[in-house]
């Protein structure tokens, strides 16, 4: 467990799932002493609703965000080399991470995140595997950087 880093990007595939999640609840649990953004190798999908909504029952609203891809964050002016921690969340966005960061000395973590996306059939079984998701991150969250410091 080490402390929280000024700034960190989580990434994945699409920016419409994972890492949404995850920077709206490190967001949550560890308040806004951390710069965190997130953005995915594709911004082909908008935010997914059944991520909006398991995201909800914690009290973390994602419905506003806006999916990006590396490519546009750097276009926007959100330089990879200002983040003190890049997470990648999938298998393409650790690989994606490491060519970009190459030039710098940036440490990009991979957490090995489960893809929902398409398991289950009812919306209940959905819902449930993006619970799985969700937790998951919070497992991680929680063995990196400790309890959450803000009250649920």
């Amino acid at each position: 467990m080490g402390p929280l880093p000024q700034s960190v990007l989580f990434c994945c595939d699409h920016n419409a799932v994972r890492s949404p999640m995850a920077e709206g609840i490190m967001k949550k649990f560890y308040g806004m002493d951390t710069y965190v953004q997130s953005a995915g190798v594709h911004n082909d999908l908008e935010i997914d609703g059944f991520c909006i909504a398991v995201c909800q029952e914690l009290d973390v609203e994602l419905s506003r965000h806006r999916s990006r891809s590396f490519d546009e964050m750097e276009q926007w002016g959100d330089d990879l080399s200002s983040f003190d921690l890049i997470v990648a969340l999938s298998p393409a966005s650790q690989h994606r991470a490491l060519e970009l960061t190459r030039v710098f000395h940036l440490d990009v973590d991979y957490w090995p995140i489960m893809d929902p996306t398409g398991v289950g059939e009812s919306r209940n079984d959905k819902l449930n595997s993006y619970r799985q998701t969700r937790d998951q991150i919070i497992t991680f969250l929680k063995d990196r950087w400790g309890e959450p410091t803000e009250a649920p």
